[in-house]
């Protein structure tokens, strides 16, 4: 967190007493000696302060790198990152190591694996998982909810200090204490909440659990402008001035847009929608080798302010 790093080195270096002793020996002797400790404690307080800063200015991108290399990790993840751009795309939203930081619904934990072991040492990363006891729970939120509470009890070394909230509107809106956030990410998710029409309540839990200047970081499959929006619910893809209207209504502001998840082969209009194409491959053996040509969707990478004021 940044309010505080306790596991800091302090930077400051002081001569032990029998460096500092005077000896029987001459002025000229003295004044030599003096002089090559003092250059050995400033030479001590170099090192330690660049220690020091490395400690405290550590870059994300190393991070990242570390957690994207190690063995924690399932295999089919690691399949999926030259779709998904990992580092380009937590460094696009601004990841930092000592940040509060909130992923809502994770799902099976893609982006947790990733995640939690950046921030586990000098910030907070929060699940914000599905509300299972709401009503009407569908079956598959209580099935992944299971196995995603399975992999982190699995892997304590990596997992042990991840938090969890809930988010189900009606049922589970707060995500966090309120201004108490530097950033929130969604992955594929923002399609789900404007079909179901809670985009606006989603939004707005974000919004009030963020501090004033705290970013929305947010993916998702982009459909071409113009689409219906009967279209877009029905295909999975939504426009990305579709999400940018829902997510200003809630006070955010765009700040910035990326391509690295562009995928110009995809054409978004799949016969069973963005499903059509992988991982899910939703249409078996047949045109196989054509969507897995295709590769994941075209996807929006979108970064939102929460005003200072």
């Amino acid at each position: 967190m940044t309010e505080s790093n306790p596991g800091a080195v302090v930077k400051q270096f002081i001569l032990p007493a029998h460096w500092r002793r005077e000896t029987a020996l001459g002025s000229t002797g003295r004044s030599s000696m003096r002089s090559a400790w003092a250059g050995t404690g400033l030479l001590w307080l170099f090192v330690v302060g660049m220690a020091s800063a490395n400690v405290e200015e550590a870059p994300v991108g190393g991070l990242i790198e570390q957690a994207l290399r190690s063995d924690h990790r399932e295999p089919a993840n690691v399949a999926r990152d030259r779709f998904r751009h990992p580092r380009e795309v937590l460094e696009f939203f601004g990841l930092r190591h000592d940040m509060r930081v909130a992923e809502i619904w994770p799902s099976t934990g893609w982006w947790t694996e990733i995640l939690a072991p950046v921030l586990r040492e000098h910030g907070e990363y929060t699940a914000v998982g599905f509300c299972i006891d709401a009503p009407n729970t569908p079956a598959y939120r209580t099935r992944i909810t299971a196995g995603f509470t399975a992999k982190l009890a699995a892997n304590p070394s990596q997992y042990d200090r991840v938090r969890h909230s809930d988010l189900g509107i009606g049922h589970c809106d707060e995500i966090a204490t309120p201004n108490s956030l530097d950033l929130v990410l969604t992955f594929r998710n923002a399609h789900n909440w404007l079909k179901s029409g809670d985009a606006a309540a989603v939004f707005e839990a974000a919004f009030r659990a963020m501090k004033p200047g705290g970013v929305l970081g947010l993916v998702d499959h982009r459909a071409p402008e113009g689409q219906t929006e009967a279209a877009q619910d029905q295909s999975g893809y939504v426009t990305e001035s579709r999400v940018i209207a829902a997510a200003e209504a809630a006070g955010f502001k765009l700040d910035a847009k990326s391509e690295v998840n562009a995928n110009p082969r995809d054409t978004a209009d799949h016969p069973k929608g963005v499903w059509t194409l992988p991982p899910s491959l939703r249409l078996g053996e047949q045109d196989r080798l054509h969507y897995l040509a295709v590769g994941e969707s075209d996807r929006m990478t979108l970064r939102f302010v929460k005003p200072p004021h």
